[in-house]
């Protein structure tokens, strides 16, 4: 419907309130919207079968009137462009109506007793080593920060031609920063377990001066003027960034600009994603530890293909600032490490309350690594553990019955969540909207049915209240886990069993998944552990045990190992 001369004007005006009347885009855009045909009624009727209505005639000539008008709206709305940072004002929170937040705990990490460790001939024999064997010999000064920096850079550069994994070496900070780590422990001043322990960052992770491409065409020249949250309090840690780490292409999969990342384990294979890079480099032993993300798998499943220990925090935990927004009420940071101590080493230094990200609160973690599964409660779900269950999942729950576990079996509402995935698709969609209005998606290497491109614009044809609908339902499918969770701890599960992947991602629960043993052809299988919202503390527990009683974690890709 064109615009009217007096309407014209009075849209560009509106657009100089914004700084935008200068440009040719508000003209632009303009255009496109009053040249656009007119929507009609046999529009509209073909609208109503895709959204499963039946108007009648008088409705339509109504809904006629209204989109037409409508459209000007979209237009004004369209005319300031969005930055991926910009949040919308409307904040999920994961508890059910009626329940309280925990009491927030003491922040402390206390880790079993652990003998000296020796030096090694070679800094390259801890390449596969833990943080926190890491951090007892920089602390004694066995090694220094310089020199552990050095081998994990020499690492990448080496391994990356095989695993795709590395999009920006950050040599020279990282040699700087292991630098000061070195002074200041020579100095006497420790920062804490992290101190001159290098690490990577998935490349959707803000870093200032450095680009941070989101593994896709778009961005690929992206450079921030600030850090990420994680990165600053990894920084305050002491904690050595060497690398920005590949991800799927805007946090989907294991395809980037730069192609596909590996499987440490299997190089012909992709290492899943789209913490893909993180996952990869970890195993690889290329750094000892690495951020990842996860909105729907992102950390679980390539920690799943490439053998990792990842955990992914309860919704809120951990500062999203300065990440790559993909959706707003499902979007987590959380560590890749060697082991559950590491994750709980790591965890400590990045959660905690953010003014900067509204979703964040400040719960406080108490982990006593030494305390075993006294007084916790474990569960299985039952759907995860039918009569025909894999030998290495039954093999998990023996294990810890070993150590003192009883289990239950637990009923999760797994399928309520498959109708649900659309509210991520309308949050991914919106967070890159300005790149579906200008074109942008044509850059991006994956274009096929089930990527971005397709799911971007399809997205757009998802009515707003078809979304608030789904957002209903999510409240009543929070209050129905709390429920069927009950007085669980920690509960057991095969990573993808009934819908528990997709289900603990709309309801914002933590999760750690890490090796349970391996496939015929060499590759790692892996189990997940549920917990309590805010319940990483017992959770990483249940892992540290395991993983105390096994050494599936402990293996080394044998292309990669030392």
């Amino acid at each position: 419907m064109p615009f009217t001369d007096p309407a014209r004007r009075d849209f560009l005006a509106w657009c100089g309130t914004l700084g935008l009347g200068a440009t040719a885009f508000p003209e632009a855009l303009l255009g496109l919207v009053q040249d656009a045909p007119a929507v009609t009624r046999a529009m509209i009727e073909q609208a109503e079968k895709l959204a499963g209505l039946a108007f009648t005639d008088a409705q339509r000539a109504q809904v006629e009137q209204s989109v037409n008008e409508q459209r000007a709206t979209f237009a004004r709305l369209r005319a300031a462009p969005l930055d991926n940072q910009v949040a919308p004002c409307l904040d999920f929170d994961p508890l059910p109506v009626g329940r309280e937040r925990p009491a927030p705990s003491p922040r402390r990490v206390r880790l079993p007793p652990a003998a000296p460790i020796a030096a090694p001939t070679e800094i390259e024999e801890l390449a596969f080593a833990p943080v926190w064997q890491l951090a007892q010999l920089l602390r004694a000064r066995e090694i220094s920060s310089v020199e552990l920096t050095e081998m994990c850079l020499d690492r990448l550069e080496r391994h990356d031609p095989t695993l795709l994994c590395t999009v920006t070496l950050m040599r020279e900070r990282a040699l700087a920063q292991a630098a000061a780590a070195d002074a200041e422990l020579d100095a006497g001043k420790w920062r804490g377990p992290l101190h001159g322990v290098p690490w990577g960052a998935k490349d959707l992770l803000y870093t200032r001066g450095v680009r941070t491409t989101f593994g896709a065409e778009p961005y690929r020249e992206q450079v921030p003027a600030f850090d990420a949250a994680v990165v600053e309090r990894l920084d305050a840690a002491g904690a050595v960034l060497v690398a920005k780490l590949t991800l799927g292409a805007l946090a989907m999969g294991d395809q980037w600009f730069g192609g596909m990342t590996r499987n440490p384990w299997n190089p012909e294979q992709g290492s899943s994603g789209s913490s893909a890079g993180s996952a990869a480099a970890t195993a690889a032993g290329l750094v000892p530890f690495a951020i990842g993300s996860e909105t729907l798998g992102s950390i679980i499943s390539p920690s799943v293909r490439c053998g990792t220990t990842g955990l992914r925090p309860t919704f809120g935990r951990v500062s999203r600032h300065g990440a790559m927004a993909l959706s707003w009420s499902m979007d987590k940071l959380g560590p890749l490490c060697r082991d559950a101590l590491d994750c709980a080493l790591v965890f400590a230094a990045i959660e905690g309350r953010d003014p900067r990200d509204r979703s964040t609160v400040d719960q406080g973690f108490d982990f006593d690594g030494s305390a075993g599964l006294a007084g916790l409660r474990l569960g299985y779900l039952r759907a995860g553990f039918p009569a025909n269950a894999s030998a290495a999942d039954k093999a998990v729950l023996d294990v810890l019955r070993a150590q003192g576990a009883t289990f239950d079996p637990v009923d999760l509402p797994g399928a309520a969540a498959a109708d649900l995935g659309d509210m991520l698709t309308v949050e991914a969609a919106s967070a890159f909207d300005d790149l579906t209005l200008s074109g942008g998606l044509d850059q991006l290497r994956e274009q096929g049915p089930g990527a971005w491109p397709a799911t971007f614009r399809s997205a757009r044809l998802i009515p707003a209240v078809e979304y608030l609908r789904a957002a209903r339902r999510r409240t009543e499918l929070l209050a129905a886990t709390w429920q069927a969770f009950g007085d669980f701890d920690v509960i057991v599960t095969p990573p993808y069993a009934g819908g528990v992947l997709q289900l603990t991602n709309l309801t914002g629960h933590p999760a750690l998944v890490l090796p349970h043993g391996f496939s015929r052809d060499g590759t790692p299988t892996s189990i997940t552990f549920v917990g309590r919202l805010y319940g990483e503390a017992a959770l990483l527990r249940v892992g540290a045990v395991f993983q105390a009683a096994t050494d599936h974690h402990r293996r080394m890709p044998p292309r990669f190992a030392v």
